[in-house]
């Protein structure tokens, strides 16, 4: 599975909270190669919209190990369509930059009908960055992220904050998990290609310090 560039898990604390674009961000940041494993909903699949958002998406941007049709989680898609989804089995792209994984969900939603993203990830001992955003409630949402990361044995690189900023809830966040904050993706109205090169460059260098930095 292993490639001899990193590969790094994208973990959310949440559904809907801008995992995609935020993996659009970083893999263009760090000149990386994409790849969601599981996809469940054909007609906005996230790896269309990487691939749309990036330089050279196509090149870059991998197929999914599984799709499924029904815009569901991905047990009850699964379960609905007859496939048995088994993560331990999934080939890894092979690539020659880092590989960014994107997962679904939030950090323990169903990857199949017995096993978490978490899991997942855990299973193949990726480093992972976490995604939060600030509304009511994402502190606790992320607390139990972190522990949940930590509880697997998961090296935790450090979090990305998309939207609008909250000092307050950020501050409490870093110096409660001891996890910092390494970049800040802003909330784009019909976001683009060239928001999301401009967004690259400004967090290329701390992501580049980030990745290539131990583990929390």
């Amino acid at each position: 599975m292993r490639n001899d560039n990193p590969v790094i898990a994208i973990l959310g604390i949440h559904t809907g909270i801008g995992k995609t674009i935020t993996s659009a961000v970083m893999t263009e940041a760090l000149g990386a190669h994409y790849w969601k494993p599981v996809q469940a909903g054909l007609e906005e699949r996230d790896t269309e919209t990487v691939s749309r958002l990036i330089t050279n998406g196509p090149a870059r941007v991998h197929p999914e190990a599984v799709q499924l049709k029904m815009p569901a989680s991905p047990h009850t898609a699964a379960a609905a369509e007859g496939i048995l989804i088994d993560h331990t089995s999934f080939l890894f792209p092979k690539v020659d930059a880092p590989l960014l994984v994107e997962t679904a969900g939030g950090v323990l939603s169903p990857i199949s009908h017995n096993a978490t993203m978490a899991d997942f990830v855990a299973h193949f001992q990726l480093p992972a960055i976490l995604v939060s955003q600030n509304y009511l409630g994402s502190i606790n949402h992320t607390l139990a992220a972190v522990e949940v990361i930590r509880q697997r044995g998961i090296p935790l690189l450090g979090i990305v904050m998309n939207g609008t900023p909250e000092p307050s809830s950020e501050s409490f966040i870093e110096s409660y998990t001891g996890v910092p904050i390494i970049a800040r993706v802003p909330h784009f109205q019909d976001v683009n290609h060239h928001d999301v090169a401009a967004c690259a460059r400004a967090l290329r260098p701390a992501l580049q310090s980030v990745v290539a930095s131990p583990a929390h």
